[in-house]
């Protein structure tokens, strides 16, 4: 019979028949089957190679025996052009699965073998990161249109250095899929590449006191203050560890791994940002275990939700402001603000500066460097202590007292 609407509520098993496929006369190929439970599906049967296939088109009662018609009708078309639906449909199973995030793992431990440590955790958060709006798609479902898409999100949230560092780590990724067989081709090749300008944005007092402000008691407030006041790099305060804390000493020392320069680099603390550190909840697991990491959550990274952490500080300095926003700033303002005000405003010599931000370049350059192990330690201090007391004189409007000792080694 023909597998109509109304010839499908007729369907009855012979006595003693669990279950059989009754085909449709019209369209060879297209069944239902019907159990004795009541289940019946809809499907396709065919030869190809000399074996018998089948393909379910889903249950009867989620059908519309019209479409379920139409839908056999072109998979059975195929079949006699040769095509087999069944190796389609695994094929796309194996695919759906083959996703952004899935295969990443194995390209971080190809890299992690074969770049020097920090240009692999670099790569590790643009993949991981930046780019994990990217995760749940399948590979081969990840064009250059999409790429491009979070390529433009990323610059707007963070820069055209940020945008293309990241498009280097992507397409470094997707050469490797291509050689590994997972795709044809790279869809990073022709996205922008966006034009890098030397920023020169250096942030008011009064800018300074707006963003502090607008900090949340939280840990991205926490981490913006020790930006503020020391010069650290992002994912230098971001990614700090307690055993980098000197327990006895106001410093922290972070290894060369954790530094740009693959340095060891030492950070000393004024009396502000010691007492925002020394404030730090030590974090522990479920099960008790402390937390190696000062910020981020319990699966052992640090801090990662930058983009949302600053979007949602804009919108607080925006809000208090009535609706007039800050000129656009990033989180890197804060350094070149810093080298800024210890040059001009409190006459910190140059190589003191480039020492404190952890320059590898400048006077420590090349074979100087070999020979200039000089650490400053002291007059950094010093210039901290100045810039702290100052961020502090700012943001409450009360001047500084006390121990802040200027760069003559007078106390103030």
């Amino acid at each position: 019979m023909k597998l109509t609407a109304a010839n499908i509520r007729t369907l009855k098993l012979p006595p003693g028949v669990t279950d059989r496929v009754f085909f449709d006369e019209d369209l060879p190929g297209f069944g239902l089957r019907v159990r004795a439970s009541g289940v019946h599906t809809g499907m396709i049967q065919y030869a190809i190679a000399g074996r018998t296939r089948r393909v379910v088109l889903g249950l009867q009662s989620a059908l519309d025996p019209g479409k379920a018609r139409a839908t056999a009708q072109k998979l059975l078309a195929q079949v006699r052009l040769g095509k087999d639906p069944t190796a389609d449909k695994a094929h796309a199973r194996v695919a759906a699965a083959e996703t952004f995030g899935a295969l990443l793992p194995r390209f971080l431990r190809h890299q992690e073998t074969r770049l020097r440590p920090r240009s692999y955790v670099e790569t590790v958060r643009h993949l991981q990161v930046n780019a994990k709006p990217l995760h749940g798609l399948p590979i081969e479902a990840v064009t250059r249109r999409a790429i491009a898409e979070q390529l433009a999100k990323i610059e707007e949230d963070t820069g055209a250095i940020t945008r293309n560092r990241v498009r280097s780590s992507l397409s470094a990724y997707f050469t490797w899929l291509a050689r590994e067989g997972y795709i044809d081709a790279n869809p990073v090749a022709f996205t922008n590449k966006t034009e890098e300008k030397a920023r020169d944005r250096v942030l008011s007092d009064e800018e300074l006191r707006i963003i502090w402000q607008a900090l949340g008691d939280d840990q991205f407030g926490a981490i913006i203050k020790i930006l503020v006041l020391t010069g650290m790099r992002r994912d230098e305060a971001g990614g700090l560890l307690f055993d980098e804390i000197s327990p006895t000493l106001p410093l922290i020392t972070l290894p060369p791994e954790r530094t740009k320069n693959g340095r060891e680099h030492l950070v000393p603390l004024s009396k502000p940002v010691l007492e925002i550190v020394r404030a730090l909840p030590r974090r522990a697991t479920d099960d008790g275990t402390p937390l190696e990491h000062v910020f981020g959550n319990s699966a052992g990274r640090g801090f990662q939700n930058y983009s949302r952490g600053k979007a949602e500080l804009d919108a607080r300095i925006t809000k208090a402001r009535h609706g007039r926003a800050l000129e656009h700033w990033t989180l890197h303002d804060f350094r070149r603000t810093l080298s800024t005000a210890l040059h001009d405003r409190f006459s910190v010599l140059p190589h003191v500066v480039e020492t404190l931000l952890g320059h590898a370049g400048g006077h420590k350059a090349g074979v100087a460097g070999v020979y200039n192990k000089a650490l400053y330690l002291e007059e950094r201090r010093r210039a901290l202590e100045l810039w702290g007391a100052h961020i502090m004189e700012l943001v409450t409007g009360k001047p500084a007292k006390g121990n802040v000792v200027d760069l003559h080694g007078r106390r103030g």
